[in-house]
C-alpha cells in the first residue's frame, strides 16, 4: 500500500515538459507511482485538484549554511517549496578550520548563531555536526576557496607557498572524500581577491578529480564583467571540469546590457564542448556585506586590520583615493549612494533600511565618511543593497537555456532573531515570484521551464540523480501549489513576508508544510555525491 497518493493534479515533472494530469504515489521516501492510480489504496490521499505538483525546488546558490544552524525549520526557503539547498558559494563555508586562524573565521562571518562554534576542522566534522539536529529541506554543500586560503594562510594578500598551496589542495581533497560537491570561489571578496587564476585552477583540480563543480562569484560584474566570465571559463577549461557562474548579472547602468555578451561566451564555451552554467534571481538588485566597498586591500591581515585602518585618518583617505581611482566597489559611488540601503546592522539599528546618502545627511558627513563611520561602530558586522540590475538583464538570463534559478539568500523567518533588519526580500520570494509574476503574469516563461529551472537543470548540474524529477524512483522531494495564486509578498520596505499559494511541501516523503503550514518536520538530509 501506498503511503501517501496525490490525485487531480496538473504534474509538471521537471523535465521541461508540458504538465497533464495524473497521480502519484510515495511510499517511504521515494515515488513508488505514477499514473492513474485511482484503484491504489494509500494511508493518505490528498485531492490536489486544480492545483500545479512540481519536483521540490533546488535553490542552486544559497547561503543559508550560517542561518540554518538558528532555523531549522528553514521557514523562508520551505514556504518557497525549495527543498534542497546549495550552500557554501562565494567562496565561503563554515569548514574546513585551522587552528591556527580560527579566530580570522570567527570575525570575518557576518552572522554566528548559537551552536555555531567553529571548533570542527575538517568538512566532515562540521557536516556531522549540523546534521545532528536534522533540517527541513535537503543541503548540498560546497566548500569556499576563500574559507581554504584563510585555513592555510589567513588574510595574507600573497601568492601562497607551495606548502600553503598544497595544504589548500589536500584540505578540498579531503572534504570531497567527506561529502562535499565541489568548490566555490568569492573573487571580489578577500582573501580570496588576493588569488591568481593560476592558483585558482590548482585549488580547483582537488575537487575535479572527485567529479565536483567550480561555481563562482566571478571577479568583476561591472566594467570587468566579460573578462571575469572569461576566467570563470577558464578555470573550467584548466581544471577539466564542470563551471557554474553565479547569480549572473551587469552591476551598474554604464554596464546595463552586457549579461547578453556574457550569455555569448556561455555559448561559445559549451560550443567548444565545456560545462559551463549560470543561475540568476529575480531582483534588480543585489546584496553584499558593508566592507565589500572597501579595496580588498583593506581587509589584509582581517577584520580587525580593517578597523584599525578605519580608525587611521591617513588611511581612510588612501581608501578614498584608491576608490577614486576605481579601487573597491567603486561601482557604488558612481551609481549613487542614495541607492545603497542598509539591510543589517545590529550595533546601528537606526540605520537599517535607510539609503547611504539619507544618513550621511543626517550625520552631516560625506557619504563615504557615513560608510567608514557605521563600519567602526558596527566593527564591520554589516550588510548593504544595491540597486544597480536591470529588468532586461533579468530577462535575457532567465530565458537562456543553461540558466537555472538560485535565491543568494538564507533560510530565515518573519519571527525572532531571523527577522532582523531589512535583508533583501529574496529570501523569501525567489521561487514565488518567478512562478507567478515571470511564468504567469508576464509569459516571460512558460510554467514548466520555470519549473525546470528550478528543479531539473539544477538536478543535472549537480549530477543529482535521485531529485529533480517525478517519476518512479525518485525522492519523494516534492510541492503542490496554486498557479494561479502563487505570489511572493516580500518587498525592500518589509521583507520579513511569506510567500502566497505554496500549499504542501514534502521531503522525502514527510510533509514539511501542510495545507500551507509547517509541520515542524525536520526529514531534510546532509547529501552526499553519489
Amino acid at each position: 500500500m501506498l503511503d501517501l497518493k496525490i490525485e487531480g493534479a496538473t504534474v509538471i515533472d521537471g523535465t521541461g515538459r508540458p504538465g497533464s494530469r495524473t497521480d502519484v504515489g510515495v511510499r517511504d521516501e521515494a515515488i513508488a507511482a505514477v499514473g492513474d492510480l485511482s484503484r491504489e489504496p494509500a494511508g493518505t490521499v490528498l485531492n490536489a485538484t486544480g492545483r500545479v505538483l512540481a519536483p521540490g525546488f533546488i535553490d542552486m546558490h544559497s547561503h543559508s549554511d550560517w542561518r540554518l544552524w538558528g532555523n531549522r525549520r528553514a521557514e523562508s526557503k520551505i514556504r518557497q517549496g525549495v527543498t534542497t539547498e546549495v550552500v557554501g558559494n562565494c567562496g565561503f563555508s563554515p569548514a574546513p578550520v585551522s587552528a591556527e586562524f580560527a579566530d580570522e573565521m570567527r570575525t570575518f562571518a557576518l552572522y554566528i548563531p548559537k551552536g555555531m562554534d567553529f571548533s570542527w576542522r575538517s568538512v566532515g566534522e562540521y557536516l556531522r555536526a549540523f546534521d545532528q539536529d536534522g533540517t527541513a529541506l535537503n543541503v548540498v554543500q560546497l566548500v569556499g576557496h576563500g574559507t581554504l586560503r584563510l585555513a592555510a594562510m589567513g588574510f595574507a594578500r600573497r601568492p601562497p607557498t607551495s606548502g600553503e598551496l598544497s595544504a589548500m589542495q589536500r584540505m578540498l581533497g579531503d572534504a570531497m572524500n567527506e561529502g562535499a560537491w565541489g568548490v566555490s570561489t568569492g573573487l571580489i571578496y578577500a582573501p580570496g581577491s588576493y588569488s591568481t587564476t593560476d592558483e585558482i585552477v590548482a585549488v580547483a583540480r582537488a575537487a575535479a578529480r572527485y567529479r565536483g563543480v567550480y561555481a563562482s562569484h566571478i571577479r568583476g560584474e561591472g566594467a570587468t564583467l566579460l573578462d571575469a566570465v572569461r576566467e570563470a571559463i577558464q578555470v573550467g577549461r584548466e581544471a577539466s571540469m564542470p563551471v557554474q557562474i553565479s547569480h549572473i548579472k551587469a552591476a551598474g547602468r554604464p554596464y546595463w546590457g552586457k549579461v547578453a555578451d556574457a550569455l555569448a561566451l556561455i555559448d561559445a564555451a559549451r560550443a567548444e564542448g565545456l560545462d559551463v552554467m549560470a543561475d540568476v534571481y529575480p531582483y534588480t538588485a543585489s546584496s553584499t556585506s558593508l566592507r565589500t566597498a572597501l579595496p580588498d586591500w583593506a581587509l589584509e591581515g582581517g577584520v580587525s586590520a580593517m578597523l584599525k585602518r578605519l580608525h587611521d585618518p591617513g588611511e581612510c583617505q588612501r581608501i578614498r583615493d584608491d576608490m577614486a581611482r576605481g579601487g573597491g566597489y567603486s561601482i557604488v559611488e558612481r551609481m549613487g549612494w542614495g541607492n545603497v540601503m542598509i539591510a543589517w546592522c545590529p550595533k546601528r539599528k537606526d540605520a537599517e533600511g535607510r539609503r547611504i546618502s539619507e544618513i550621511a545627511e543626517a550625520r552631516k558627513l560625506d557619504p563615504l565618511d557615513a560608510v567608514f563611520e557605521l563600519l567602526r561602530d558596527a566593527d564591520g558586522v554589516a550588510s548593504m543593497i544595491l540597486f544597480q540590475l536591470d529588468e532586461k538583464d533579468f530577462v535575457r538570463a532567465v530565458t537562456h537555456p543553461h540558466v537555472m534559478i538560485g535565491s543568494d539568500g538564507s533560510s530565515l523567518a518573519v519571527t525572532g532573531e531571523m527577522a532582523a533588519g531589512k535583508p533583501h526580500p529574496r529570501s523569501y520570494g525567489t521561487f514565488p515570484r518567478v512562478l507567478g509574476r515571470y511564468a504567469r503574469d508576464e509569459r516571460v516563461l512558460s510554467l514548466a521551464e520555470a519549473v525546470h529551472k528550478m528543479t531539473g537543470l539544477p538536478a543535472r548540474r549537480l549530477a543529482l540523480r535521485d531529485r529533480g524529477e517525478i517519476r518512479v524512483g525518485a525522492k519523494a522531494d516534492l510541492v503542490v501549489f496554486d498557479a494561479r495564486r502563487i505570489a511572493d509578498q516580500a518587498t525592500f520596505e518589509d521583507p520579513h513576508r511569506y510567500p502566497v499559494g505554496v500549499e504542501q511541501v514534502l521531503v522525502n516523503g514527510r510533509f514539511v508544510i501542510k495545507d500551507g503550514e509547517h509541520t515542524g518536520s525536520l526529514p531534510g538530509k546532509v547529501l552526499m555525491p553519489a
